[in-house]
């Protein structure tokens, strides 16, 4: 879940700053039987290593990109990102989040954390016409499919001779699918469009030339094994001034893997985010993003 220099770290490990700075730097963190650490020794440990400053620096943007872009990002959309994840690593999820040493809820605020840099990334960037008709060229409004995943090409080729001998897609599917998860539905899938990096290559492309009603002809190989697709719904693409704002999401999305793209949008946050480090020895913290101050 990094997001390049603004790494989402371990929370909390310096939740004592703001303690500290109201004046309760005597408070007792922790006791042994060769005396305490208070938080003012956890603080001064903490803030001279690396992952303190890095942690730092996070809760710096943080707040600042909650504070300009918050509203513009609603608990439904965390939660249906939350939800892809859930699906994605189905029975595993809970296995990824502890490889990933993270809380279901820490997952959920760097969704929201990513969720608020995009929206930085969408208001200060420059988006072009011809950025935008380039995206187009490749954006697919997003469809929904069935598939019929089998183990081997024969038995996908059987299912495809049953389909043309009239008999019906979701008996096939409870049949011959290997997918467990969706064979009693048909094999149907959450909708995706052309970005969509969870979708093989292959399977998308191989979606997006079919009509409503269609079925591919031939197998399709992918990663699961070889599968059958029938289109659901499939919109048309209609023209960019239909989808200029999922073609401009898109983009974002793009701009949001680029390093050098982030450091300027974060730079121009922060400098609009008015921050004052309070102290002296963290000043250059945030040294080539925003001038330091001058003492």
């Amino acid at each position: 879940m990094s997001k390049k220099k603004w790494a989402v770290g371990a929370a909390g490990i310096l939740m004592s700053l703001s303690l500290v700075a109201c004046g309760e730097s005597s408070k007792t963190v922790a006791t042994t039987d060769g005396g305490k650490i208070t938080q003012e020794q956890y603080y001064n440990k903490m803030k001279g290593t690396q992952q303190g400053k890095q942690e730092l620096q996070q809760m710096i943007l943080n707040k600042v990109l909650e504070h300009k872009y918050g509203d513009k990002v609603k608990e439904s959309e965390v939660n249906s990102q939350l939800d892809k994840y859930k699906k994605q690593y189905g029975s595993q999820f809970s296995a990824m989040l502890q490889q990933q040493g993270m809380t279901e809820s820490q997952l959920k605020d760097s969704i929201r954390d990513n969720l608020l840099l995009k929206q930085a990334v969408l208001d200060k960037t420059s988006f072009s016409n011809k950025d935008l008709e380039k995206q187009f060229k490749s954006y697919q409004p997003k469809v929904t499919v069935k598939a019929i995943v089998t183990k081997d090409k024969s038995t996908a080729e059987t299912v495809i001779s049953d389909l043309d001998n009239g008999q019906k897609w979701d008996t096939l599917a409870k049949k011959y699918s290997i997918n467990s998860s969706n064979k009693n539905d048909g094999g149907k899938l959450p909708a995706f469009d052309n970005s969509n990096s969870t979708v093989d290559s292959s399977f998308k492309k191989a979606s997006f030339k079919l009509k409503n009603g269609e079925y591919t002809k031939t197998p399709v190989k992918t990663k699961e094994g070889y599968q059958v697709i029938e289109m659901v719904n499939h919109p048309s693409k209609g023209s960019l001034n239909d989808h200029k704002a999922e073609v401009k999401d898109q983009l974002a999305t793009q701009r949001m893997n680029d390093s050098d793209t982030l450091h300027n949008v974060v730079s121009k946050v922060l400098k609009d985010g008015d921050v004052h480090i309070e102290d002296k020895s963290l000043q250059n913290i945030l040294s080539g993003y925003i001038d330091t101050p001058k003492n």
